[in-house]
């Protein structure tokens, strides 16, 4: 499980990035890999996965 910030975040498309507080390392995550809402600035909880291009945040959910 990692931690890190929603840096942005679409509504409308469904879609953003999380950096990660370790790394400094920045996941896009889509609105599939929710759990809980987020906004932009929201403390969340991740788990990564490996996507079509790279890593993936997926269950997501806010701190």
């Amino acid at each position: 499980m990692n931690n890190g910030i929603v840096k942005f975040f679409n509504d409308t498309k469904g879609f953003g990035f999380i950096k990660d507080k370790k790394s400094e390392k920045e996941f896009f995550v889509h609105v599939s890999g929710l759990i809980d809402e987020v906004r932009e600035n929201d403390e969340v909880t991740f788990d990564l996965q490996e996507g079509r291009k790279g890593l993936n945040a997926v269950n997501v959910r806010r701190v």
